[in-house]
């Protein structure tokens, strides 16, 4: 019998970063394909607008569990993984698809667990701050090393970042590299601002966006900022210089894209990049830290500067700035190269990977 698509996922995710929109645009391709996809948050609830959202592509439930790097310790995120892993009995999913590996090897799981490492604590650290690990982050590393172990299979969005999670935690995870995908809005023919655009968790260190702060009052046209500058964690940032648009609506935030100039991206620690795809995609050129994973996804396009260096950003940023043409030239390699970043690719290869993990009987996983 020849290994089908389960008809039923199990797939977690959190509303903090962008894992949430990686998880509806996942979900509706699986959808498109005739895999139902019950979403189960984790961390902050949704809005309102990501609750609509969610509910027409997928089952929502929303756990109030905590995240891996929010739970309190080791036995709290246990108990999450024991209740994902009764809702996924309770619901008759087929695979369970994690996205935080930590939580795989806490539990007993009645059906294959596909992990999908976005980020974690123990890369995170080692690229951004380096030395001994503090306090409270030994367990939840250990936890993320002996989860990698435990999952059936492992997605990492690049292999930058695949490269990474090896280093940190061993070179036998076996890990399968899927690009994320992002469905291209339409293109729009505006007459561009002479600005900068920054989005993400602006209140990450790994963001970086201090650098962009310190360089802001330096150079002649205004660097936006859009996204949340406090976490779920307690991390809070204040800038001075940047131009805060605040939390923005995906809507509103295309809008950005399509009418600014530069997309910079300074981060010292970047798994994927989502939001450089979109910037991409509305054909903002980039301007982009010089890490492994920019150059593995966008070497070509964009324009790479060391990520602390405050005078090379100045530099860059002014050159686009002062050359329109130049910049739209930028933009149009980002969007073209921003074509092969397909959801449907992504969708193709995840369905490959629960193949490869479900019996050929996938009811007998659940039996």
């Amino acid at each position: 019998m020849p290994r089908v698509s389960p008809r039923r996922v199990l797939l977690t995710a959190d509303t903090v970063g962008g894992v949430w929109r990686y998880a509806l645009e996942l979900a509706g391709g699986l959808a498109a394909r005739g895999t139902e996809t019950v979403l189960a948050v984790l961390g902050p609830p949704p809005s309102d607008a990501q609750r609509a959202e969610a509910r027409s592509i997928a089952r929502l439930i929303e756990t109030g569990l905590p995240l891996d790097w929010t739970a309190e310790n080791e036995q709290a995120l246990a108990r999450a993984a024991g209740e994902l892993s009764a809702l996924a009995l309770r619901i008759g999913a087929e695979l369970v698809q994690l996205h935080a590996p930590a939580f795989a090897a806490l539990a007993r799981w009645p059906v294959p667990v596909v992990s999908v490492a976005h980020s974690c604590l123990g890369t995170w650290w080692r690229m951004v701050r380096g030395g001994d690990l503090p306090d409270d982050f030994p367990w939840r590393v250990a936890a993320t090393a002996r989860g990698l172990r435990a999952s059936d299979a492992v997605i990492a969005p690049t292999h930058a970042f695949a490269a990474a999670l090896r280093a940190t935690y061993g070179d036998d995870v076996a890990i399968t590299v899927i690009h994320n995908g992002r469905h291209a809005p339409p293109e729009t023919r505006v007459t561009r601002k002479l600005a900068v655009l920054t989005a993400g968790r602006l209140w990450d260190d790994g963001k970086n966006i201090a650098t962009l702060d310190r360089v802001a009052n330096r150079l002649h046209a205004p660097i936006h900022a859009a996204g949340p500058m406090k976490g779920p964690n307690g991390a809070a940032v204040e800038f001075q210089n940047l131009h805060w648009l605040g939390e923005l609506d995906e809507a509103t935030l295309q809008a950005r894209y399509a009418e600014m100039t530069v997309f910079a991206a300074p981060a010292l620690y970047e798994p994927f990049g989502l939001a450089v795809l979109e910037a991409a995609q509305s054909g903002m050129a980039l301007v982009l830290s010089d890490i492994p994973t920019f150059r593995e996804l966008w070497d070509g396009p964009a324009l790479f500067v060391t990520p602390r260096a405050d005078d090379e950003w100045l530099r860059s940023l002014g050159r686009l700035i002062d050359d329109p043409e130049i910049a739209a030239r930028h933009g149009a390699l980002a969007r073209e190269r921003a074509r092969s970043y397909t959801v449907e690719a992504m969708v193709a290869g995840t369905e490959a990977v629960y193949r490869a993990v479900l019996p050929r009987n996938p009811l007998a996983s659940v039996a």
